[in-house]
Order: structure tokens, then C-alpha cells, then sequence
């Protein structure tokens, strides 16, 4: 390996100019943060506290060990969406440590709603269950939940990948011997009273938390009968009566005493960390590389530098297909295999890709894909040397790879070449956006070229007046839909983190992968 020289002086214009643009863009993305860590306001955490409840956050701060990470996903989720009064989409998920065994946590807040379940909040519950799955996982449920979100029932209830998904999930964790934790620390209430009665093992706060499929009004109208929370599921009732529970506990910190015990006796996943030297170059100056959308970016080897242990990279194929850069280097110990963008993709660049994905799977090294990509080369002499063919072949190898991959998308991610690169179709096993960051079938102008163009060619075009206004929605509507706020919101990425961050994320990603459940690649058949 040798280690990358930068040829940039970070202390001359354009970098500054760029520094300050990436800092204001870091310092909204800590604004936003903060706002959905208040989880439903001020009012709601008071009536919350008053019953002399912990916020979630609160109780995820006490079930992990002290000064270790918590890996938060999706902290933005639901963002600018149902008049953002779902901060988080009302629920809380990551990854942190329990005796040194790495656990996925996933914690309601009932300050949002109750901690009821729109759209979002399911999709991100069953992420979380999706990763605990692929890296072997404990699942610890924080339950403090009104069930479905009733406005939004129809795209919460009914589909293969709505509520019901999180009991069948448990049951196939379970299965796989991940073991299934739940504390029920306020309302657990009709579908989600499945939540602690799929669990392994449940505790249950007294008088505080209840579980019943049907809450006290729904039986007075179903039923005629008469009966209080605690009476139908309190806490009592599921530990001597019922069985669903296994622990009565006095509150929260009871609870999550207990289940800090019981986390000992479980063997769990430990996080592989090991040694790596710091990059040459501070990570911290990746902010003045980050250019603005009428600038060029610098090589992406200037990143690489300030992301790889000492600095130290090991190229493959560097002079062939040189607009995607490939090769070898560790960051915090772990070997990994880089594929970054420095351009457009030709044919030499996709058969170079298909060609390193092959090594790494061969040699079990985990991928990481830096994003940085209009696209695949169009026109005439493209298409007819086969570019589709050659991004085929990429596409292939990736989609049948079985090595952990992680993809950060630094700047665009467009078209074709977000599936190329490890996109979210591609199952990376995490996939974190710069705040700079954006995602579409193709960039605002493009777009609107293009529909404006049709538009054109109709039978009765428009005036150029006319056109000019449907150019302007069309760019505005990219825009929006394209940034990264839009995606997070809707999970289509695990978070926005800060650029200078990206080091330590990975490193911590990378210690959570397991080499025990690598099987051999087999691929299917590649156009030649």
C-alpha cells in the first residue's frame, strides 16, 4: 500500500468558502436533531414524566453500558411529514453494547401520539429487525405504545410489510436463536400486545405498564363490561394470572436493571474492535472538500486519505476505467474494498467494478461505496459498444454478493448509477447521506430538459411562457424530493451523519460484522 498525498491547499479559495457552506449545512442537520430529540414537546414530556415515567431516551442511556456508542438509525424518519408532529416517527432504534454484546434497541415514545405507529414508524421498526437479523442482533423492545396510528390505518395495517410483520419477524428471530427481550413500560395495546407475548422473555413496570388486544372502551362496546386498564392487563394479571409476562417490576429502572441481568445469561454478538493508526489528514477536513452544486468536485482519493487508516490505499486497476477508483485499505483495523466515484461510469469503469466486487467476495472483505455519480455514460458510440451490458454485469455481481456492504452517499446519486453503487435495492447492510447529499432518477435540470422537451413535441405544445413555468415546478420539485431530508424521511437511507463522522461510523459498523455466516458467491449468467 501507499499512502495518498494531497494536492490541495485547504486554506485557499474556493476550500474555505466551502468549509463554511459545509459547516451551515452540519450545523441545520444538529438544529433538526435537536428538535426531534424533544421527542412530542415540552408539554408532552411533563405529562409524560409526571406519571413518573423515563423519556425513551432516557431509558436507552441507562440499558447501555456507560461511554460506549449508540448507533441511532433513521433519527430524522417522518421528518416534514404529518405536520411534524412525529418527530422520529415516534420511535427510537440503534445499535449500542450490554455487557459488551452488541444488542439492536428499539424503544416507543409515548410523548409522540402515544408512541403509536404511522407508516414510517413500522418501516423502521422492521428495519431495525432487519438488522438484527443479518448481524445476529439481540432485540431489546422499549414498549410504551397505543398500537396503530388509526388515521393511517391502511398503510399500516393491511400489507406483507406493515404491522403484522414485527410478530412474524420475532417469531423468525427467535427461531434463529436472537433472542427477544421486551420491558412493557406504559400501554401495549392490540397488536402490539403481541410484541411482549412473541418476546423470549417479558418484564412489565406495576402499575404502569398493561397488555391487552382490546383496552377498556372497546370492551365496554364490544362487551358490555365494566373494567379499568389495570384490572384487564395490568401488570399483576400477566406475571400471577395470565402468564404473557415473566418479571413484575417496581419502574423503569427496575426494569431495565432486570433486564441488564438478564442480558448476562444470553451469549450474544461482541463487536470485533481492533487497532488501526489515524489517516495522515484530519477527517475534519473533508468539510472543505465538499464543494457547492456549481463547483467541481476534487479527486475522491482527497477523501479516501482523510478516511483510511495512515492513509494507506492499495489500488486495483488504477490506470483502466480510472472514473470508478477501486483498491484495498483498512479503516480502524478492518480490511476493506473501496469503490468510489471520480466521474460518470463507462464500460471500463462497470467491467472494473463487476471485476473488484468478484475479489472482494472471494476474499470475504467487506465493501464500502462511496457515492458520488451522475450516472452511466449515454449516447450513440456508448450504447453501441455494449454500456448496458458492462453496468450489467456490475449490477450482477453486486446483487449477488455476500460480503457486509456499507455505502455513503457524499454527493449525487443518480439514475442507474445508485443501483450500480450499492443503492438501498442492493441491500447494503447500512447506507448513511451526507446533508449535501441527493437522490433521484436524474438531476432537476435534466429532468426538467427532458419533460419540457416531450412536453415540446406533443401535438399541442405550449408557449414558451408556459414551458418556462413547467420547467421551474418540475426543478422545484427534484429539488425537494431529491435532498437528503426527503429521503431520510422516508427511510430510504439509515441517517444523515456529519461528513467529518464518517470514519468513526464505519469503524463501528465494520466491528459489528461477523465472519462466521459468509457463504460462497455464486452468480448468475453474465452478458458478454
Amino acid at each position: 500500500m501507499f499512502s495518498i498525498n494531497t494536492s490541495i491547499d485547504l486554506g485557499s479559495t474556493p476550500y474555505t468558502t466551502h468549509r463554511e457552506l459545509s459547516l451551515q449545512r452540519l450545523e441545520l442537520l444538529h438544529q433538526r436533531l435537536k428538535q426531534v430529540a424533544g421527542g412530542g414537546g415540552a408539554a408532552a414530556v411533563a405529562r409524560h414524566t409526571a406519571r413518573g415515567k423515563l423519556t425513551a431516551r432516557q431509558r436507552i442511556e441507562l440499558l447501555l453500558d456507560r461511554d460506549t456508542p449508540f448507533l441511532e438509525l433513521s433519527a430524522l424518519a417522518a421528518w416534514d411529514q404529518y405536520n411534524q408532529s412525529f418527530p422520529s416517527a415516534g420511535i427510537i432504534t440503534g445499535i449500542g453494547t450490554i455487557h459488551g454484546k452488541a444488542v439492536m434497541v428499539v424503544a416507543n415514545d409515548a410523548t409522540v401520539k402515544g408512541g403509536t405507529y404511522t407508516h414510517e414508524t413500522v418501516k423502521k421498526h422492521l428495519r431495525a429487525q432487519e438488522l438484527a437479523s443479518e448481524l445476529n442482533l439481540t432485540c431489546i423492545y422499549m414498549v410504551d405504545s397505543g398500537g396503530a396510528f388509526l388515521p393511517e390505518q391502511s398503510r399500516v395495517f393491511p400489507d406483507r410489510d406493515h404491522f403484522g410483520r414485527i410478530f412474524y419477524n420475532q417469531a423468525r428471530l427467535s427461531a434463529k436463536g436472537i433472542a427477544q427481550i421486551a420491558m412493557v413500560m406504559g400501554s401495549c395495546t392490540a397488536g402490539g400486545a403481541y410484541i411482549p407475548a412473541m418476546s423470549d422473555e417479558t418484564i412489565i413496570v406495576d402499575n404502569q405498564g398493561t397488555i391487552f388486544l382490546a383496552g377498556p372502551p372497546l370492551v365496554k362496546a364490544a362487551t358490555g363490561e365494566e373494567v379499568t386498564a389495570e384490572e384487564l392487563g395490568g401488570g399483576r394479571v400477566h406475571t400471577t394470572i395470565s402468564g404473557v409476562a415473566d418479571h413484575l417490576v417496581d419502574n423503569d429502572v427496575h426494569a431495565i436493571h432486570l433486564c441488564r441481568n438478564i442480558m448476562e445469561s444470553i451469549p450474544g454478538h461482541r463487536p470485533k474492535w481492533l487497532q488501526g493508526d489515524a489517516p495522515l489528514l484530519d477527517p475534519s477536513q473533508i468539510h472543505a472538500l465538499i464543494p457547492d452544486d456549481q463547483m467541481p468536485w476534487p479527486d475522491v482519493h482527497e477523501i479516501l486519505a482523510r478516511l483510511l487508516d495512515g492513509s494507506r490505499f492499495h489500488p486495483f486497476k488504477p490506470d483502466y476505467g480510472a472514473t470508478l477508483v477501486t483498491g484495498f485499505g483498512t479503516i480502524g483495523g478492518h480490511t476493506v474494498g473501496i469503490l468510489a466515484n471520480n466521474g460518470v461510469l463507462f464500460s471500463e469503469s462497470a467491467q472494473k467494478g463487476a471485476h473488484f466486487i468478484q475479489l472482494c467476495n472471494a476474499r470475504r472483505v467487506p465493501m464500502v461505496f462511496l457515492q458520488n455519480i451522475t450516472g452511466f455514460m449515454v449516447g450513440k458510440h456508448y450504447e453501441h459498444m455494449g454500456i448496458a451490458k458492462d453496468g450489467a454485469k456490475m449490477v450482477n455481481a453486486l446483487a449477488n454478493s455476500v460480503v457486509p456492504i456499507i455505502t455513503i452517499v457524499m454527493g449525487g446519486s443518480y439514475g442507474a448509477g445508485n443501483y450500480a453503487m450499492a443503492g438501498r435495492a442492493y441491500n447494503p447492510a447500512f447506507l448513511f447521506m451526507w446533508p449535501n447529499a441527493r437522490i433521484s432518477v436524474m438531476g432537476a435540470k435534466q429532468a426538467a430538459d427532458v419533460l419540457t422537451a416531450i412536453k415540446s413535441d406533443s401535438p399541442t405544445p405550449e408557449t414558451p411562457e408556459a414551458r418556462q413555468q413547467l420547467k421551474a415546478k418540475i426543478i422545484n420539485q427534484y429539488e425537494t424530493e431529491g435532498s437528503a431530508y426527503y429521503s431520510t424521511s422516508r427511510l430510504w437511507d439509515d441517517g444523515i451523519i456529519d461528513p467529518a463522522q464518517t470514519r468513526n461510523i464505519l469503524q463501528l459498523c465494520l466491528s459489528l460484522f461477523s465472519e462466521n455466516h459468509q457463504t460462497t458467491p455464486n452468480y448468475g449468467i453474465f452478458r458478454m
